[in-house]
């Protein structure tokens, strides 16, 4: 017997010899996976037997995705900041807009975001840091309430800049170091590990708005509690620019220098890094979240992704947030990724889509430090499973189930999606949160907030409005 029998279609198992099982099944008993093979070898000891039977022959059955730098506090801000390089970007809007947020308004961020995700098939996620005003507890609370797995990074900094002098953070997103440093340890206790699906990380700002001081501090105490740090380097050449000219060395040599890789080191966008740095994060097993659309959008520049997968970093894949992606869909992600590669190196094979996949799946997994739980679908691991309606012409016709996921599917051909063994979204409904009512909180939420930030009040267009 199991609790849920999912009889596909395509299984694309994610497990160490990679397989996929045509006509497959899986099992799913006590929130793991107990079966995963042939259906006609299953279905003798399942089909009858099961609680949930999900008939998926014209489905892709696989593991869920795990997008890896998610900023929950952006979901309102989608297109609010267009057409800007990243320091103005920062500067003129999300900055301001952020440091504005009531706790209530960063609650609905949240709850909108999560919802996106869940729909789109992420079953665990990084967020990047969350800062005091928001009211992180809450946020924390209603994660776990939705299902899905997090790890939660709480920002910490001791400084007002970032990169360059003249670069001043909003002065509603300030903290002092003691207090954000406390509050992340305060979180920790109180939630870390949370019925293994959530987790309490460090999320250090970029050099100039923290000290070297707390950088080591924040190494040493992660180390300690056996938890990770994740923080955004070399996005742009300024950040280059910087770190050597104020500590003489590139952005990976001083992220090493403090204790800030390793293998509890997720590091964001690391797009302007020469060789050397490839090799070190390879060497010190750090993990990279790559950000295609953010990085195109902004024109930070192309990631060397082929590079450092052939340096054997782990890279994981990331959408980062509403104003630098305006989605945060992880599928449509995996066909930047694939695509970004051939053009800025001009090679065609410069990625495959099956290496693409690993980037959001098992990839993902690793830098979250889960992946002896998730991440694949194996026996004994737990049931993170997505599957996702082929039935539709742009995925026809299916002779290459890898390919079309990575280039021609988009979050909206998910169709169930399964977290920790739980069915937390059938037919397109969401299991666990009220659609109509998050969507609503969110449009309210953004039109205060535009109003008091004097920001996002019109839309950005250069056609008549009327």
């Amino acid at each position: 017997m199991a609790d849920i029998y999912i009889r596909g279609g395509w299984i694309i198992t994610m497990d160490s010899s990679r397989r996929i099982i045509r006509d497959g099944a899986v099992a799913v008993e006590d929130g793991e996976v107990r079966a995963v093979g042939k259906r006609e070898v299953l279905d003798k000891d399942y089909r009858y037997y099961s609680d949930i039977v999900i008939n998926a022959e014209r489905d892709i059955v696989m593991p869920g995705l795990i997008n890896t730098h998610v900023h929950l506090a952006q979901g309102l801000l989608r297109a609010c900041a267009d057409y800007l390089p990243l320091i103005p970007w920062l500067k003129d809007r999300v900055w301001p807009l952020q440091g504005n947020y009531r706790p209530e308004e960063a609650l609905a961020s949240a709850k909108l975001v999560t919802l996106e995700m869940i729909k789109s098939g992420t079953t665990a996620f990084l967020e990047t840091g969350l800062v005091g005003r928001y009211g992180v507890d809450n946020i924390v609370e209603f994660l776990h309430g939705s299902g899905i797995r997090a790890a939660i990074a709480r920002h910490v900094m001791d400084l007002k800049g970032y990169a360059l002098e003249e670069n001043i953070l909003h002065e509603g997103l300030v903290e002092p170091g003691d207090t954000s440093f406390n509050d992340t340890l305060r979180l920790h206790s109180k939630y870390h590990g949370w019925d293994n699906r959530i987790w309490i990380w460090f999320g250090p700002r970029t050099p100039g708005a923290v000290s070297l001081e707390l950088y080591r501090k924040i190494s040493e105490k992660a180390k300690e509690l056996k938890t990770g740090i994740t923080m955004h380097l070399a996005e742009v050449r300024d950040d280059v620019e910087y770190t050597i000219k104020t500590f003489g060395k590139k952005p990976v040599e001083f992220a090493h220098w403090l204790g800030l890789t390793g293998s509890n080191a997720v590091l964001v966008h690391v797009v302007w890094v020469s060789d050397e740095e490839i090799r070190l994060l390879g060497e010190t097993g750090t993990s990279v979240s790559h950000n295609p659309s953010s990085n195109m959008k902004l024109a930070s520049g192309a990631a060397r992704v082929s590079d450092m997968l052939s340096n054997g970093v782990n890279v994981a894949l990331g959408t980062d947030g509403g104003p630098s992606n305006n989605t945060y869909d992880l599928v449509r992600e995996m066909k930047h990724a694939a695509l970004l590669q051939p053009l800025r190196t001009l090679r065609a094979d410069a990625i495959r889509a099956e290496q693409v996949l690993e980037m959001a799946t098992i990839n993902g997994a690793r830098a979250l430090m889960i992946g002896n739980i998730t991440g694949s679908i194996e026996i004994g691991k737990r049931a993170d499973i997505i599957v996702i309606d082929y039935w539709n012409p742009h995925l026809h016709p299916l002779n290459n189930p890898v390919s079309h996921i990575v280039y021609a599917a988009s979050g909206h051909d998910v169709k169930h999606s399964i977290i920790d063994g739980r069915l937390v979204m059938f037919d397109r409904k969401t299991l666990t949160l009220d659609e109509e009512e998050i969507i609503e909180e969110a449009e309210k939420a953004a039109w205060n907030l535009y109003n008091r930030a004097g920001i996002c009040g019109k839309p950005d267009v250069i056609w008549p409005l009327v």
